[in-house]
This record gives C-alpha cells, structure tokens and sequence, in this order.
C-alpha cells in the first residue's frame, strides 16, 4: 500500500522551518507497514498546491497533507482542495462552535478571520483537533484517501494517532516488520561497511540508515507473506546487527542517550554531578530533558572561567596556570571538585576548546578533555575530534562525557 506526506507552507520551501512534520508522519506509516514513496513539499500557491494533489493522488492510495488550515490568507490548503475536487465549501456548524469554545477557554475573543478554519470542502469528513483550532478533514481525490491536518507538530501528531490511524489500519498489508537500531560511537560510512552482506543473506530484509549527529540509525525492515513471518525476519536480521555493532549499538526504537544513561544511574543507584566549561550547560540540558532526572542529577556546573573552577569546584590555581584549562590535569581537578562538593557517587567534568577560534597548535580546535570520577579514582581521556563547528564539537563531547559515565555504571561491580 503506497503513501505520500504531503507539506504545505512557503516557511518550508524557503527554508525557514524544518520540516520535522514528515520524517514523523513517513516514520508513523512505516511502523503501520504502509510503503512512503514520496515527501513533497509546495508553498502557499493554489494552482501549485492543485497540481501537486492530482499528480500525488495517480500514484498513491493514501496521502497525508499537513499545513495550510490557519485563518490567514496564505492558508490555502482547504480553498485547493475544493478546487482539486470541483466542489464548492460548506461551513460545518459543529466546529465553528468548537473554535469558539478554544477561543473563551483561553479567554480571548476569536476573529472573524478564524470562522473560516470551520468551512470544508462540500463531502469531506472532518477529522477533530482537540488541542487547537483548526479541525482537518478526508477526502477521496481519485483513487486515493486524502487526509488534511494542520501543521504544528502537536496538533499533527495527535491527530493522527485518533483519527487518521483508525481510518487506514486496515488498508496496511500487514506483512512488514521494522526494528530500530539507536548508535553513537562511528560515522555512518562505517557502520554501513560493518553490515554489509546482511540483506544479502536475508532475503526481503532492507538495512535502512538515518543520521543525526552525533547518532546514526539503523532500521532493519523486512517484508514477507504476512506480519509474523516479517518479525521473524527482521528479528534474525536485527541479531545479526547487534552482534557486529555490539560496541556502538546503545537502545532501540524510541531511546534517547541521554536516557539510556539516566536508566544505568538508576539502576546502580548513583547521584551525578557534572563540571561543564566547553559544553556550556550542554550535558545537563540533555540529562534533564529526559522525565525523572532529578532521581539522580544533583549539581550541573557551568565553570566556564578559571575563577569559576578555583571558587566552585577548588581546582587548583597552580593546575590551571602550568598546564592551562584546557588539560588533563584541570578536568582531573574538576570531576574531583565535583563529586567532592555534591557528595555524589559520579561526577563527569568536560573542558575543552569548541572554536571556531581559540586553537592552537599544541591545543587545536577541537581538543577536549573529559574526566569521571567515582570511589575508585578518576579516568581521564583525551579526546580530538575532527570538525571545526561548534555545535558540533560541544554536542559530540557531551555524548562522549555521556558515554564515559554509562561505562562506569557497566563497568562497576
């Protein structure tokens, strides 16, 4: 069963929003065993908007569409439908009372230009929006079920979990299975060369890759006569994976690094704290996007100048002037200082040189010193990673801090 995502916004073509709406929604039709030939993206212009849904629906069985259903004028998604269709718009009285129920929960008056969220194409089946204010709708265009929501994420989201999934469950072929690999610790080139030969081996197995730096994803999709035998498939597959990724392979499906560490925290019962200076609040930010950090977060420190790292931590000032704060001996000082002033059972220091300026030829751009202390005594490793932006050196040495504190945790009796 073929399927298209649609996403409609002149933000998008321009550039100025990243349009995360259909990796999402591609992602969600995947997982339901639909096959996603197309993402297109078109900006708020009808007669493009039209021709992009009438090419779309030749091909696919279902389409979902996001975008276009605000009460502004460049909200033409609902007008081209109508037009794609050849029927006229109708007001649907039950959501115009809706919109205005959200309006005087929020305590504000709703606009004139908001009634027109309530009208639909003359035959469409409006899809509820119980979080926002504008409902969306199905159609059929041709031979193809067309689904419309609007385009923040939310909202989106929402909607298709109650009311698209339910609608298109039964269209699945059911006979694909995918299982999602989560890896840090090398780059895609790599991780493709050490799978190689396993769909070779596996026969209606497709090894799929999906970078995000620093992480890259690994999807095992197989497809057979019907669910089980795909799940067996993929399931001999995916063991295959996890034997030869076995260093770098860190969670599956929905698992973030941040939250695999936090479960190895807790499930050895340890406090943390963390000394931070290149990564500027970085490594707790992560940590505590996760629910239940404060089961074992107790300090984040941003010592970023050196008078920081003497009056918060007490590193030492003859460290810090004879090897510099760039160095093993200051990051020693300050994981120490760390898990000394907290009381915690593990504390990470980061410290290093983000750039773009700021290098060295003895201490480059890109140099970072990471140091974890626990009972046992204090690992400290040197690290030079090879970019040159600074986001990206601060994002890869917080997971590299990240992945030195799940290590202890592994590797503590």
């Amino acid at each position: 069963m073929t399927c298209a995502i649609l996403s409609i916004g002149t933000e998008i073509t321009r550039g100025e929003l990243v349009n995360t709406n259909a990796a999402w929604i591609a992602a969600a039709l995947t997982d339901l065993g639909f096959e996603v030939f197309e993402h297109a993206s078109v900006d708020d212009d009808e007669p493009r908007i039209v021709a992009t849904l009438e090419r779309l629906a030749k091909q696919a069985r279902v389409i979902v569409c996001t975008g276009g259903l605000g009460p502004t004028t460049d909200d033409l998604t609902t007008a081209a439908v109508a037009k794609t269709l050849g029927v006229g718009l109708e007001r649907d009285e039950a959501s115009l009372d809706h919109i205005r129920r959200r309006f005087e929960k929020l305590g504000r008056p709703m606009s004139p230009s908001n009634e027109k969220q309530a009208d639909f194409p003359k035959g469409a089946t409006v899809l509820a929006n119980p979080i926002g204010t504008a409902p969306g709708f199905e159609v059929a265009i041709g031979g193809a079920r067309a689904f419309f929501t609007p385009g923040v994420p939310r909202e989106m989201q929402k909607m298709f979990d109650e009311q698209i999934v339910p609608r298109i469950r039964e269209l699945s072929p059911n006979d694909s299975h995918q299982i999602r690999f989560r890896t840090f610790g090398l780059p895609e080139s790599v991780v493709g060369e050490k799978l190689a030969g396993i769909e070779e081996r596996n026969p209606g197995v497709i090894i799929g890759y999906r970078a995000h730096f620093p992480e890259i994803e690994v999807k095992v999709l197989a497809r057979a006569k019907d669910k089980g035998e795909a799940r067996d498939l993929a399931t001999r597959a995916a063991a295959e994976v996890r034997t030869r990724l076995a260093d770098v392979i860190y969670g599956e499906e929905e698992d973030t690094f941040a939250g695999v560490v936090g479960r190895a925290l807790r499930t050895r019962g340890w406090t943390l704290a963390i000394a931070e200076s290149c990564t500027g609040g970085l490594v707790g930010h992560l940590l505590t996007r996760e629910p239940g950090a404060s089961d074992f977060l107790v300090l984040d420190a941003v010592t970023y100048a050196n008078s920081a790292k003497q009056a918060v931590l007490g590193v030492d000032e003859d460290a810090l002037r004879g090897h510099g704060a760039v160095s093993a001996e200051v990051a020693t000082g300050m994981a120490e200082g760390a898990r000394r002033v907290s009381r915690a059972d593990v504390a990470l220091a980061i410290t290093g040189i983000a750039g773009p300026t700021g290098g060295t030829e003895t201490k480059p751009v890109g140099l970072v010193y990471l140091a974890v202390s626990t009972a046992k005594g204090t690992i400290v490793k040197e690290r030079n990673f090879p970019w040159r932006d600074r986001m990206q050196i601060q994002t890869v040495a917080a997971y590299a801090g990240l992945s030195m504190v799940r290590e202890a945790c592994k590797n503590t009796p």
